[in-house]
């Protein structure tokens, strides 16, 4: 289990969403020929989220990239030396297979409906200024989609704020981001306890990761 694609997969979910990590896709032996890689074992998608009220189907890549440089725009564009990281950004041939192959995949399941529309996507939690803009500018121009620090963030005041949900993502946000609210003659759980939490800076730290 990745940490960070399970994160993805509970705040998507806290939206209304169908969301699994790990979706291994069956290829058929003419589409391993297709992409070059009649050898291949099956291939798989970090994050697949099924969004009924929009009837999208998203196949997303997950990066944390934290305490570290974080992710990179250039990485993305033409001819990069990363290219192998992000096969499905890079090759159209490759990107029309697999998706192709979900799509049908995930209609004979009864996952999704046939017209679904079927998206590319990055998930990721850091980036620095430039990077962030230049990754944003991007992805828009060539229509995938782009779930970055922002998205997380409200994702997890989201769920700190609203209803009990039994998920790791919704247990984290209400021990460290759920403010206290104290109501007339009712103690707060710090009075009763004696218990000062510590302030948390929600802010990024574009230094050593925008969200740990």
């Amino acid at each position: 289990m990745d940490a960070f694609e399970e994160l993805a997969a509970d705040l998507f979910r806290s939206e209304g969403c169908w969301a699994r990590t790990g979706v291994r896709l069956d290829l058929t032996r003419e589409e391993k020929l297709r992409i070059g890689r009649h050898s291949s074992p099956r291939w798989e998608i970090d994050l697949v989220v099924w969004k009924p009220a929009e009837q999208m189907l998203l196949a997303l890549e997950c990066k944390s990239y934290l305490d570290s440089g974080g992710v990179h725009a250039a990485h993305f564009l033409p001819g990069s030396r990363y290219a192998h990281r992000y096969k499905l950004f890079h090759d159209p041939v490759l990107r029309e297979t697999v998706l192709g192959r979900l799509k049908q995949q995930f209609v004979e399941s009864g996952l999704c409906t046939p017209d679904a529309c079927v998206q590319l996507g990055l998930v990721h939690a850091h980036a620095t200024p430039g990077n962030a803009a230049r990754l944003a500018a991007h992805f828009e121009a060539e229509g995938w989609l782009l779930f970055g620090p922002d998205w997380i963030r409200a994702g997890l005041r989201r769920l700190a704020e609203g209803s009990w949900e039994n998920s790791t993502a919704a247990v984290v946000a209400k021990l460290l981001l759920r403010r206290e609210v104290a109501s007339a003659g009712t103690a707060s759980p710090r009075r009763r306890t004696g218990f000062k939490p510590a302030p948390l800076n929600l802010e990024p730290d574009h230094q050593q990761g925008s969200f740990s």
